[in-house]
């Protein structure tokens, strides 16, 4: 009798000691929880592509590490059709660009990736201060004149005796394609007699310094800028209003392609940048909200 009563002991006791070294062991323990009480996200995002979008991609980054901790965020400029290029071969996560990915990929390579719309860019032209307290306003063939190096000195435009300086970008910029379609009626840039720049910082630089330039920058890149002077197109100036009634013509839609399966990280990224309570932020950082588009055509 005393030998099954200890044998029923042991059992008891041995069965109590798994239980507790069960409960310390890290199977059991709760999944990381991140300061907004969902589920952590963890790995990395890399992008590329329009230099005009990125400001308005790092400010997103930037707000959603502060739940996001554990997300690696790796952004770079280059333009449009190096992001598309990159995102299509899998170098990156993100392509961001200017354009819809079928004007700088063949159709095949396009169809692949998933396009997520995040706001609208205006295009203004900009021209150095000295040249800006001038010459205020462009026609659209003055402006094709100017571009294409018909037209060489600002007298010709009623500007003062002085030599234009063109300030342009490579051919993968979509900010470049967005002003040759809308703003030079598809005219091709007088490469030869500019200075070029795929940085829009640099380029606002570029035109700032030197006497004479004219260039052309996403408007976020003129907030709060004094450096250079806006040009009107005939005589209808490069605002938000504007764009949002149709009557400036130089804008476009901002994109973020992917493939069509992304990680997890990029996919809540995309989600945070295109959602309501982040787009709060959009027209305070110079873009476009597309929801405010008046006019039908699709850019």
């Amino acid at each position: 009798m005393m030998n099954k009563n200890l044998k029923k002991m042991l059992v008891v006791g041995l069965a109590a000691l798994m239980a507790v070294s069960a409960a310390g062991c890290g199977s059991s323990k709760p999944a990381t929880k991140a300061d907004n009480g969902k589920a952590a996200l963890s790995g990395s995002i890399t992008g590329s592509g329009s230099s005009a979008l990125l400001p308005l991609v790092k400010d997103a980054a930037a707000a959603f590490k502060k739940d996001n901790k554990s997300v690696a965020i790796s952004l770079n400029a280059g333009g449009s059709g190096t992001g598309l290029k990159q995102v299509a071969d899998g170098s990156v996560d993100m392509g961001n660009s200017d354009v819809p990915a079928e004007t700088k990929l063949a159709k095949d390579k396009a169809e692949k990736l998933q396009d997520h719309k995040v706001c609208v860019m205006t295009v203004a032209a900009i021209v150095n201060n000295d040249i800006g307290k001038v010459v205020k306003s462009l026609t659209a063939q003055q402006l094709q004149d100017v571009f294409t190096a018909k037209v060489t000195n600002w007298k010709e435009v009623g500007g003062p005796d002085e030599a234009i300086v063109l300030v342009t970008r490579p051919k993968t910029s979509g900010t470049r394609a967005l002003f040759k379609q809308y703003a030079i009626n598809g005219a091709e840039e007088a490469e030869n007699k500019s200075l070029q720049t795929d940085d829009s910082g640099l380029l606002v630089q570029s035109v700032a310094q030197n006497p004479g330039a004219i260039g052309y920058v996403a408007l976020p890149y003129l907030l709060k800028n004094d450096k250079v002077k806006t040009l009107a197109i005939d005589k209808v100036e490069p605002t938000l209003a504007n764009t949002y009634s149709g009557k400036y013509k130089v804008w476009g839609y901002e994109h973020i392609y992917t493939n069509k399966s992304p990680k997890a990280a990029v996919m809540a990224f995309i989600k945070f940048i295109t959602g309501s309570e982040y787009g709060k932020r959009i027209e305070e950082l110079g873009y476009g909200i597309s929801s405010k588009m008046q006019t039908k055509e699709v850019h």
